[in-house]
């Protein structure tokens, strides 16, 4: 519902706590592009295998938004939530 409203008004339009939930949605997804083994030849990052809770506990925090201080793009490929705040302090250098 909420992509339908920002395809035509934008995101703008929107309340603040639908902002607030469109952005924690997009860093979410770019969390779920994990560093996986066989993606490795498409992303050129390396392939890694993360704990199963390592992925539970990182996403519950996304959730409850103790990571939205980070850029969404420090989500992509990473494990786990301490890689996405290491990938933002590289990207801020």
């Amino acid at each position: 519902e909420l992509q339908d409203i920002i395809a035509i008004l934008g995101v703008d339009e929107l309340s603040e706590e639908d902002k607030l939930i469109v952005h924690r949605a997009r860093r979410i997804e770019r969390f779920l592009s994990q560093p996986f083994l066989v993606a490795e030849v498409f992303t050129g990052k390396a392939g890694k295998i993360t704990p199963l809770e390592d992925t539970i506990r990182s996403f519950e925090e996304i959730c409850a938004g103790k990571w939205d201080h980070l850029p969404e793009s420090a989500f992509m490929y990473v494990g786990s939530v301490e890689e996405a705040e290491e990938q933002a302090k590289r990207m801020a250098e």
